[in-house]
């Protein structure tokens, strides 16, 4: 069973900064992509990035291209999502994900396991 631990999250001024950190156990970390997903109040899970196994492969929602950069440390097992020049629409308790293969993907059915979620909060 795989156990994913986010850290991270907090509060923070429009334009300012956050790193997101997942932590993983129970699995084999290094063999399958990981996701962020967030969910803001009154609407929809939505996906916020993902990276491949290896790290070598990103992709980005639209809206936070330029701004969030997702990586991963293997040999820490951890994922993390560094957010730049925050806006208050950014505000979302934001969730990591580990998908069931090599690549990230869009679609939440494609993870298997999720972590229980950590709140991100922008003043504007």
């Amino acid at each position: 069973q795989v156990h994913l631990v986010e850290s991270g999250g907090g509060l923070a001024q429009a334009g300012g900064s956050l790193r997101l950190s997942c932590a993983a156990s129970g699995g084999t970390f290094s063999r399958y992509a990981m996701g962020w997903f967030r969910q803001a109040p009154g609407k929809e899970r939505e996906f916020v990035a993902g990276i491949s196994w290896r790290g070598l492969t990103t992709n980005y929602a639209d809206s936070v291209k330029g701004r969030f950069t997702i990586s991963r440390d293997n040999a820490k097992n951890t994922v993390y999502l560094q957010m730049n020049s925050l806006k208050s629409e950014d505000t979302a308790v934001y969730y990591c994900a580990q998908a069931r293969g090599y690549f990230s993907s869009g679609d939440d059915s494609e993870y298997s396991y999720w972590g229980q979620g950590t709140q991100v909060t922008v003043s504007s």
